[in-house]
């Protein structure tokens, strides 16, 4: 078992309690909660946040997202279980995500175009910042 580093919610109490703020307002945004979700567990994947894999995980299952998809998460690029908005998510959580090989490029950012608004796309983008926030706290404090 690791132990905790330090126990930084009860430690910084305001921030973190602002993250919780963001989480509660994408949860009751314009996109859909199964989208965030997929969002959630993909940045885990990426950054191999095992507290927030299983976390995520057990929610995209109680909404009822398909264990095939679950299972063909992490080679989404040849998996044919993603519709091409999904595959724009996907793209763009990477693009984002690891921002500093990508410079999340525009051929990432025009293919949400075609599926969602521009306030969907800030959202999404939101989504996606606010995760790798949590796994950064997550892993380096090791919760």
């Amino acid at each position: 078992m690791i132990k905790q580093r330090l126990k930084y919610a009860e430690l910084s109490p305001a921030p973190y309690q602002s993250m919780l703020a963001t989480l509660t307002a994408l949860g009751k945004g314009e996109l859909d909660n199964a989208i965030i979700e997929l969002v959630y567990m993909r940045v885990s994947q990426i950054n191999g946040c095992a507290y927030c894999l299983d976390m995520h995980g057990k929610a995209l299952r109680k909404s009822g997202y398909s264990q095939a998809k679950l299972d063909t998460l992490a080679g989404w690029q040849v998996s044919h279980e993603f519709n091409e908005a999904e595959r724009a998510v996907l793209e763009w959580t990477d693009s984002v995500t690891l921002i500093a090989a990508t410079g999340a490029p525009d051929s990432a950012f025009n293919a949400l175009q075609a599926h969602f608004s521009d306030s969907e796309i800030s959202e999404l983008t939101f989504a996606i910042s606010i995760m790798n926030a949590f796994n950064r706290l997550a892993i380096s404090m090791r919760q």
